[in-house]
């Protein structure tokens, strides 16, 4: 079974910022106002590397999704069999 899982959500005023994980690959989703974003990647740091590129993201949810998005892969961190 594929199972789709929620590693970051980060919403802010601006907008709203997701990495999901399913099948080996990481979706970022971005929104904002007037404008929509989706796309796959191999690895968590591609997507968040693409992040800074898409055009209507302003700096204060770019800068939060990518602190929420540090926070979790620590958090991961503190488990056994953690990657």
């Amino acid at each position: 079974m594929n199972v789709t899982r929620h590693f970051s959500d980060t919403r802010t005023d601006q907008g709203r910022v997701r990495f999901l994980l399913a099948a080996g690959r990481v979706c970022l989703m971005a929104e904002g106002p007037g404008w929509t974003h989706r796309s796959a990647h191999d690895t968590l740091a591609e997507a968040a590397t693409f992040l800074a590129v898409l055009p209507g993201l302003c700096g204060e949810l770019y800068r939060q999704a990518l602190d929420d998005l540090e926070r979790q892969v620590e958090f991961g961190r503190g488990y056994p069999g953690a990657a």
